[in-house]
């Protein structure tokens, strides 16, 4: 029983660590489309009909296929990372709202299909048509998976976020708004915020502006405390790039109004839901305590804008509520952002140990991978690679794994690289630890009879 609560403890932490690494390399495109927004939209600091035209085709595409890229990347490198896009393409075209939910599926399912058919197929490719096999082969799945993903993953994700929509309106109609945060926060970090604002809140408060004057429903999506109690926490438990990124992101976040800056941080911790879900419902509850109420939707969502629609007499109300809901968020995030840095630190030091464990077995004259490497990684390294293969296996050593890939991008844990001898010094510094072989023709060198020579010894 132990043993198995361990496994799924050790399961959560590496999907943790798989949705971190999606996500955390493409948090400058983040801030880049979050400063973009906050200064240029009508409602910015400095509107720009021209420039704000960048706004909508970046959360739509350029975000998520980034995020494709890196999870297709994360599990067969470029090539799963190309497929990856391909396949996230899907989602994207067939919804109608930001598909991150769809591309962070899609960019791994993509990585590992053409990882599952290079390993099937590689072995058995003749010589000389591994860039035709490998190009066609990558259209091909990517094409096939793009296209499952618009008529089967695109519905379903978007009816799920349906449901959290009709769910919203069913307990705003309930008259039990604090609970409505359960799913508005949810919903927020799939990026339904202004579906949520403008579709459902905007028309109902407006109605009840029209009866008495001010709405509390103009402060329920809108406030900016869950998300500022997350970026504190990541600000002050963490370290290295989350930490030096946290600053930029709550002055967006919190100044600029563009919530979506901290959505990322949620998505690369998904336990922070709870934490962002706590914040809302103390948000709402203190200004339900406080019988606040704004006179229209604050756009952006900043604390300027909430000041600037606030009804009279609200406007201490409306501060203690993002004040309350930015410390309960900050404590409950607290040991979930420590664990998650803890995390991080420990995959790290694994990282050092593998790489010394790597030196010694180098040492001992045992090479367990071979890589060659070449200008694309597709097509003279993966006929090499094969041609080894060949021998390799005809010497009886069938456990040495031998895989290709670009000289700037050779895997870490590579102990031998074969390149050639115009591409050597680039092969070294990208793997500066391996031992490396120079050729002049990739197909017959002479050299791979002696590499065998010496790993049967």
């Amino acid at each position: 029983m132990e043993g198995s609560a361990m496994g799924s403890r050790a399961r959560i932490q590496k999907v943790g660590r798989f949705l971190s690494g999606m996500v955390m390399p493409n948090i400058g495109a983040f801030i880049a489309w979050g400063l973009i927004t906050a200064f240029f939209i009508p409602t910015g600091w400095i509107p720009n009909e021209k420039l704000s035209a960048l706004v909508g085709p970046m959360i739509i595409n350029m975000l998520p296929l980034l995020i494709a890229y890196t999870g297709g990347k994360m599990v067969w490198g470029i090539r799963g990372g190309v497929v990856g896009v391909i396949a996230a393409m899907g989602v994207i075209v067939g919804a109608d709202i930001p598909m991150f939910l769809g591309a962070m599926l899609m960019g791994p399912v993509g990585g590992w299909a053409i990882k599952k058919w290079d390993q099937l197929v590689e072995p058995h490719i003749p010589v000389g048509f591994e860039m035709l096999i490998n190009n066609f082969s990558a259209g091909i799945i990517g094409g096939g998976l793009s296209l499952l993903a618009l008529v089967i993953v695109s519905p379903v994700v978007s009816g799920f976020s349906n449901i959290l929509m009709g769910g919203v309106e069913w307990i705003v109609s309930k008259g039990l708004l604090p609970l409505a945060s359960l799913l508005v926060e949810p919903g927020k970090i799939l990026f339904l915020n202004n579906a949520i604002n403008h579709g459902v809140f905007g028309p109902l408060g407006i109605q009840q502006v029209q009866e008495t004057g001010r709405s509390i429903l103009f402060l329920v999506e809108t406030n900016p405390g869950p998300g500022l109690g997350i970026l504190l926490a990541y600000w002050f438990f963490t370290k290295g790039a989350v930490k030096e990124t946290a600053p930029a992101s709550i002055i967006i976040h919190f100044f600029g109004g563009i919530h979506e800056i901290y959505f990322p941080y949620v998505l690369m911790n998904p336990i922070l839901i709870i934490a962002v879900m706590a914040g809302g419902v103390s948000g709402v509850l203190t200004n339900v305590i406080f019988n606040t109420g704004a006179v229209a939707t604050p756009s952006p969502g900043s604390i300027f804008a909430l000041m600037a629609v606030a009804s009279r007499g609200s406007h201490i109300g409306i501060l203690l509520s993002v004040a309350v809901s930015a410390a309960v968020s900050f404590i409950v995030a607290m040991p979930f952002v420590r664990r998650f840095d803890k995390r991080n630190e420990d995959a790290g030091k694994q990282l050092e140990a593998a790489k010394k464990q790597t030196q010694e077995i180098k040492g001992l004259g045992k090479v367990s991978k071979i890589v060659f490497a070449c200008d694309a990684g597709m097509g003279s390294s993966a006929m090499g690679a094969n041609r080894l293969k060949k021998k390799l296996k005809a010497a009886g050593l069938k456990d040495i794994v031998v895989e290709h890939a670009p000289v700037d991008d050779v895997p870490s844990d590579a102990q031998l690289v074969i390149s050639h001898v115009n591409l050597t010094e680039r092969a070294k510094a990208s793997a500066p630890k391996a031992r490396h072989f120079s050729v002049t023709n990739f197909v017959n060198a002479p050299e791979y009879d002696e590499i065998v020579e010496e790993l049967s010894k």
